[in-house]
């Protein structure tokens, strides 16, 4: 049997995970990353993978592991989460752009930096399995990533940019169920889970809190320059934001662009946030070599969006054209654009225009 170190968030899919591990007489292991440093941000009340309140997180994580007879320890990773995730966050924010936090802290923290600095710390083992519901399958010596089987549960988004080598020595034991099946699994095991949240946020509190800048003022148009509005600063606005714009003038209005040089949040009606093609960059291909000629697959612009028929057209600056037939709402520079055939994830970059 394997050695498996489990990633314990605290809540049921992770719990679950090592359970059944444990339960196929696996030698388990828990590890919990410690990311919060108190007095350097405010946080929040509500559940979130960034916030004060981790250490009930811990705390669950500990009490798990008691119950399972298994040895649980704590990784600080709050530095490298500060250097890899939140100074990224705060750069592409105050750039206008739209990060996504947690495909980066996935792919660099979770499961970088999380393993290594467990390993350095003299723990040993075979494998690290967390509760995220994707599949890995190894085909012809490489290694695919697959949605998990129940596509409101899928987690593949956030996992897109995880390489070879971390996907050979990954585990995702409870990507093969349904989280009915899996609530079912925390009764049979006695796992004391009613009172753990559905889903966490990035961040407990507000971004304005990570980004630390000042309120500055300026104003929401239309594309034609008419003010609608105005703002405490650009940064708390997305494209495809509807609600919380401040005004209402009868038809609801979205925002289109963002222009952080002036300051200016520009809005206009639903149809206009209707795009057919856009730019993707920063490539990962997941264990498939990187297209030559236009490939057909379906596409993720948001890790909440509807799948959409694509065709994905490789460019000579090594950049990817999309093509999207029936159009899609308002893809947002900076936030991921992930690609499927079927239930195989082929890759995925960052939406660049």
């Amino acid at each position: 049997m394997a050695r498996i170190a489990v990633g314990l968030s605290g809540g049921v899919d992770s719990s679950v995970a090592a359970a059944t591990l444990v339960a196929s007489e696996h030698e388990v292991i828990g590890i919990t990353m410690r990311l919060w440093r108190e007095g350097r941000y405010k946080g929040g009340e509500w559940d979130a993978c960034f916030g004060p309140g981790e250490t009930k997180t811990i705390a669950r994580a500990q009490t798990l592991c008691k119950k399972l007879g298994i040895a649980h320890h704590v990784i600080d990773c709050a530095d490298a989460h500060e250097a890899l995730v939140l100074d990224y966050f705060r750069k592409e924010y105050l750039e206008g752009r739209t990060p996504n936090p947690c495909v980066r802290c996935n792919a660099m923290v979770k499961f970088g930096v999380l393993p290594h600095l467990a390993r350095q710390a003299g723990l040993h083992f075979d494998l690290f399995a967390t509760g995220h519901y994707a599949r890995i399958h190894e085909e012809d010596g490489a290694y695919q990533l697959w949605t998990g089987v129940e596509p409101q549960k899928d987690q593949s988004y956030f996992l897109y940019r995880l390489t070879q080598e971390q996907l050979s020595g990954l585990m995702f034991p409870v990507g093969h169920l349904r989280k009915a099946q899996v609530r079912e699994l925390a009764q049979q095991f006695r796992l004391d889970m009613n009172d753990q949240p559905e889903s966490q946020d990035f961040y407990s509190g507000a971004y304005s809190d990570l980004l630390k800048v000042a309120p500055r003022p300026g104003n929401i148009v239309e594309a034609d320059g008419t003010v609608l509005g105005r703002h405490e600063g650009f940064w708390n606005f997305t494209i495809g934001q509807r609600k919380g714009l401040g005004f209402a003038i009868g038809e609801p209005r979205y925002v289109l662009d963002i222009n952080p040089c002036r300051n200016e949040v520009i809005v206009g009606k639903g149809e206009a946030a209707l795009r057919h093609g856009f730019t993707v960059g920063d490539l990962r291909w997941i264990g498939m070599s990187p297209p030559s000629s236009p490939l057909e697959a379906t596409l993720k612009p948001r890790s909440t969006a509807r799948p959409v028929h694509a065709l994905l057209t490789p460019t000579e600056t090594g950049t990817l054209s999309i093509t999207v037939p029936h159009g899609i709402f308002a893809p947002a520079e900076g936030q991921s654009a992930v690609f499927y055939h079927g239930s195989r994830v082929l890759g995925g970059g960052i939406i660049l225009e």
